[in-house]
This record gives structure tokens, C-alpha cells and sequence, in this order.
């Protein structure tokens, strides 16, 4: 079954998925959002990829290194082995500077014996909308493309070129090197300059996973999803990726496919929240400076998403040259999503600014202009709140009064309130608390339906939504509350399918979902250990683990009958609900271990 089996590596720039086998199938140079240089994994055909290919003898494995963002895939065929060590360069320069160039590195490590191996170098330039050549030069093999834009890329390699285009078969002796770049480079690259930049990548590597602190259990996938969350940050701003990929759909075959490479408020804020509590704070502080520079005036209403280089206008359009990721069309870029209301995105980057202010107030950069985005928040929300929104989870349709958007109303006033007490402020205090107070009597009165026992989708809905688990995560209410107990169990009833989760079970503008939305089963599974079901919750998360691919990484869905990944991946709600559950599974370990030494 093919299950995303793909890495992904990146510099925090741009990002490439490898496949398996050792194939680049998705790149976009020279950004995150930039049009794609290989894009087999829309379109098998016309996609466009970089495979290294060996005879059917060879069996085939992939790693990580440990702690790094370096992918290892080892071919071997009896003594003759090799291994391919891809990366995209990304090192200190020194002064809060970092070298990560638009490129791929691709370093051949003769192993043992004399393996022989062909390329597939294919380049479909600018979502291979028209046709790319390529050319042998005598330093580097160029591919160009001239449609509506110009684009090119430069292969350097130590092999020889001809054979390269042509895919003949070439024999490894000795180390060797692919460099893929977006530029023409300035001095000539050789495989002792291409190995020094693997060796620094990889400390680069291994000096930041360091600061991610060691957990009793679950470590390793701790790591590698911290790993992630920081391959889908985007350097120069601040911004945070929903996921590195456009239109891998919720379903194969259907319509539910979207374009993730932009930063939505909640995904980031939620991602940043977890980075910062694993320490990493200088991913914190770019995301809050990127915040300040998308809100310039104070009664500004904030959109849900942004580009990654803050454009506020993302205009969705669709390539129905691509076939689509098994045949799921349309392939689309931009996200017209950008122009709905959800009033959620207030309270989560309250929640993100209140976090950061309380952990470092004493030395935060941008305390004034925080304090100006609390005060325009609460503005905003205080005139908004009661009016009816699109929700977590972006309805095209009608306008609803979503529960988990009041709530996040209620926690946008519950931070700020702590934010003004950080900063003295007691007449806001005062004020807001008034307002608090109203809203979360507002939910209390409309959010519970007593026939279903439980807090449902939106006001007077019989409908269940796995978002009102983060009730109780946002501090809205108890977890042993028994309203919140009875929530659990109602969801658990009507929306777990063999312990995977349905966001919800009603109908919206595209029919029933048939896939779990996976950040949902995470919410599950932490609201049980929550509730007291220890035992269970952790079962549930052990199995859950178990779906990810071969290297552990997961989408944004996972099919309910096949288990397989589905959506965009790799995908950041995963991977930060993921660490979120692990963490707490470690803590209450730590705690039990330390009571059971006092026996």
C-alpha cells in the first residue's frame, strides 16, 4: 500500500519530499511557495523527478541520522553498497545569520564493493506547465523553461553529465555528489565542498535538537516531529507551514484538496505554543515578529492565514493540466479560504502571545507593540463575538455560532486579562473581566444540549465536534468537570471509528468525510489520559503511532478502513498534537517513576 512513503527534507526555505527509493517527487525553488521543479507526486506523468534507479537485486532502506534532517536512503546488492545522503544546506553563519541556499544535496557515500546505479533526472519546471529542456554545459547541465515565466535550475555533479541526461548506467568507486541549485553558482562545487556542507548541516542539526529536552517515553517521536515543525518554518519571516504540499487530498478521488504552503493563525500559533514549550524560543520570537508585521493597523481585522512572505492575498486557481495525486484533481494553488471569518484565531494567538509574555516578559522585544496587538484584539473580539463564523474548519457554506469559536472568544479575554496583569494595566482589567464573564456564560447557556449530553458543534446543533475537546486544553473548564467527562463519551460514541476520529459527522459542502482528520484522534486520546482513562489513552496513541510511515511521519487524514495517510503532508497539526500527547504520556511516567522510588 503506498502510505506518503516519503521523507522530507529542507533548509527553512524551500523543502523537497523524497520517496522510498531514493526519488525526489516534490520541490518547490526557490521557496515553500515558489512553483514546482519536480512534481511527481501530482502528476506521475508530467510531474517531473529525480530518481536514483539500480537493478531489482538491490533492497532498499531509508533513515533519518538521529536528530537531524538529514535522509539516509542505503541501497545495497551483497557487497555492493551505497548510500545517498540528501539534504538541503542549512548552518550558523554566525550573528543570528544562516546559510540556506535554494538547492538539494544529494551525496553519494561509496560503501563497499563496485555498485552501479542510473539517474531519472527529469525537471518540469514551473508546475510543468510548459515544456523544460535541458542542456549539458561544460560545468553544469542546465534545465529552462520560458512560458508565462522564466525559470531555471542548475545540476552539479561529479559524475559525468552525459551519462546523467541520458540515464546510462555509471559505477560508484568513490564518493560522489548531485547538487541541485535554483542559481548558477559563483565557485564550482566538488564532493569534499558538498561533503563539508553535509557535516555542517548535520550539526546544525544535532546543536538545535539538542535543546529539545529527553522524555522517559515516546523520544524519538518527539524529536523527529520537532524536527518537522521546524522544517515547515520559514526563516526569513517568522511564518509557519500548514504542511509542505498542495493538493494531496482528504479522500482519493474527491475534491477536498487544498493548498497548505501558507501560515494559517491557528496552525502556527498552535505549532509555536508546542516549539516554545520544547524550548525552542527563537522560532517563538521570529513567529510573534511576524505577527507584529502582518497587523500594521490597530483596528485591523486579522485574516485566518497569510503567505509565508505575509501576503494578505491568496488567490486560488487551478492547474487542470495535473492529473492530481492518484487521479484526485483539481490541483490547486492559493486557498480563497483566506478571505473567510473564523473568530477562533483571536483566542489561539492570545493564548501564543500570553505564553511567550509570561515566560520571557522581562527581556521580550516587542513588549509595547504586544500590548497594542492585546488591546486590538480585545477590541475586535469584544464587537465580534456574538456574531456567527466559519469555524475551525473553514465551511464554504452558511455562517454558524460554532462552540469551539466562542470558546476561543472566551480565551482571547481570558489571556489578555493576564497579559494586563503582566503589564499593570488594572482598569483593563476591570473591563474585560465584565466581558469574560459574559461569554462564558453565553456557552454555558447555548453550547450544551442536554438530549446529547454533551457540548455539540454550535448552538442548538445535535451535532458532535472533535474541536470541543480543547475545552478543557484552553482551560475553559475542567477536565474531571462532569459536563466535559459526558463530552468525551458522547464523542467517543458518535465519532471514534476503531479508535480513529471524524471531525464531525455532518454533512458540509463536500458530503461525509471518509477520512480521520488525525489531530482530532491526538485531541481524543489526550482527552482521555485527561479524564482518568490512562490505560486506554495509551493504547490508543500506541496504535495511532503505528499508522505513520515508514519514518515516522504523518499527513493530515488517515483513511478509516485502509489506515493509509491521505492529505497534506508532511502536515504541522499532526506532528504538534503528536509531541502535545507524548508529552503528557512522559510527564505522568516521570511523576509515577518517582513515587514509586519513595516506596
Amino acid at each position: 500500500m503506498d502510505n506518503l512513503d516519503y521523507g522530507i527534507i529542507g533548509n527553512c526555505r524551500s523543502a523537497a519530499l523524497v520517496s522510498k527509493t531514493g526519488s525526489i517527487e516534490w520541490c518547490c525553488l526557490p521557496e515553500f511557495d515558489s512553483s514546482s521543479v519536480f512534481a511527481k507526486l501530482l502528476d506521475e506523468q508530467k510531474g517531473g523527478s529525480f530518481g536514483i534507479k539500480v537493478a531489482p537485486s538491490y533492497t532498499i532502506k531509508q533513515r533519518y541520522k538521529k536528530h537531524t534532517a538529514v535522509l539516509i536512503t542505503r541501497f545495497s546488492d551483497g557487497d555492493n553498497i551505497f548510500e545517498v545522503h540528501d539534504f538541503m544546506p542549512r548552518y550558523y553563519k554566525g550573528v543570528n545569520a544562516y546559510y540556506g541556499p535554494p538547492e538539494i544535496a544529494r551525496f553519494i557515500k561509496h560503501i563497499s564493493g563496485k555498485p552501479s546505479f542510473s539517474v531519472h533526472y527529469e525537471p518540469k519546471l514551473a508546475y510543468a506547465v510548459g515544456k523544460t529542456l535541458t542542456y549539458v554545459k561544460k560545468k553544469f547541465i542546465v534545465s529552462l523553461t520560458q512560458g508565462e515565466k522564466f525559470e531555471t535550475v542548475f545540476l552539479y555533479s561529479s559524475f559525468n553529465k552525459n551519462a546523467i541526461v541520458e540515464g546510462r548506467e555509471m559505477e560508484i568507486t568513490e564518493n560522489g555528489y548531485f547538487l541541485l541549485a535554483y542559481n548558477e553558482k559563483i565557485f564550482q562545487p566538488s564532493t569534499r565542498k558538498v561533503y563539508l556542507e553535509l557535516e555542517r548541516t548535520k550539526v546544525y542539526w544535532l546543536n538545535w535538537s539538542n535543546k529539545t529536552p529527553n522524555y522517559k517515553k515516546y523520544n524519538a517521536q518527539i524529536n523527529r516531529s520537532a524536527i518537522t515543525l521546524k522544517l515547515l518554518t520559514y526563516n526569513k519571516t517568522g511564518a509557519v507551514l500548514a504542511a509542505a504540499t498542495t493538493s494531496l487530498p482528504e479522500t482519493i478521488g474527491e475534491v477536498r484538496n487544498w493548498d497548505y504552503r501558507f501560515c494559517w493563525i491557528r496552525d502556527a500559533s498552535m505549532a509555536i505554543k508546542v516549539m516554545a514549550d520544547l524550548g525552542h524560543t527563537n522560532v517563538a520570537r521570529r513567529y510573534l515578529q511576524f505577527i507584529v508585521d502582518i497587523i500594521p493597523d490597530k483596528d485591523e481585522k486579522l485574516q485566518i492565514m497569510y503567505g509565508i512572505n505575509k501576503e494578505k492575498k491568496l488567490t486560488e486557481k487551478t492547474l487542470d493540466h495535473l492529473s492530481g495525486y492518484k487521479g484526485s484533481k483539481p490541483v490547486r494553488i492559493g486557498n480563497a479560504a483566506y478571505q473567510q471569518r473564523q473568530n477562533d484565531i483571536y483566542g489561539i494567538l492570545m493564548d501564543v502571545l500570553y505564553e511567550q509574555l509570561n515566560k520571557h516578559s522581562t527581556d521580550i522585544e516587542n513588549g509595547e507593540e504586544l500590548w497594542g496587538i492585546t488591546k486590538g484584539i480585545v477590541w475586535i473580539v469584544a464587537k465580534h463575538w456574538e456574531e456567527p463564523d466559519k469555524g475551525i474548519w473553514e465551511f464554504r457554506s452558511e455562517d454558524r455560532h460554532f462552540t469551539f469559536s466562542k470558546v476561543l472568544c472566551w480565551v482571547a479575554i481570558d489571556r489578555a486579562i493576564k497579559v494586563a496583569r503582566i503589564f499593570r494595566k488594572s482598569r483593563k482589567i476591570e473591563k474585560w473581566s465584565l466581558l469574560e464573564q459574559r461569554i462564558k456564560k453565553d456557552i454555558m447557556d447555548n453550547a450544551w444540549n442536554d438530549e446529547v449530553k454533551a457540548f455539540t458543534q454550535s448552538y442548538g446543533s445535535p451535532n458532535l465536534d472533535a474541536a470541543v475537546l480543547l475545552m478543557e486544553s484552553y482551560g475553559f473548564i475542567p477536565a474531571k468537570d462532569p459536563k466535559f467527562v459526558s463530552t468525551v463519551k458522547a464523542i467517543e460514541r458518535e465519532l471514534s471509528n476503531d479508535g480513529l476520529l471524524y471531525r464531525y459527522k455532518n454533512e458540509d459542502d463536500f458530503g461525509l468525510p471518509s477520512s480521520s482528520f488525525t489531530i482530532c484522534t491526538f485531541w481524543f486520546i489526550n482527552s482521555l489520559f485527561k479524564i482518568g482513562e490512562e490505560e486506554k489513552a495509551m493504547a490508543l496513541f500506541d496504535k495511532l503511532l503505528s499508522y505513520s510511515n515508514h519514518l515516522g511521519l504523518f499527513s493530515e487524514d488517515i483513511d478509516f478502513k485502509t489506515k493509509r495517510l491521505l492529505g497534506n503532508f508532511p502536515q504541522a497539526y499532526s506532528h504538534l498534537a503528536l509531541i502535545e500527547c507524548a508529552i503528557n504520556f512522559s510527564n505522568k511516567a516521570t511523576e509515577q517513576q518517582v513515587l514509586e522510588s519513595m516506596q
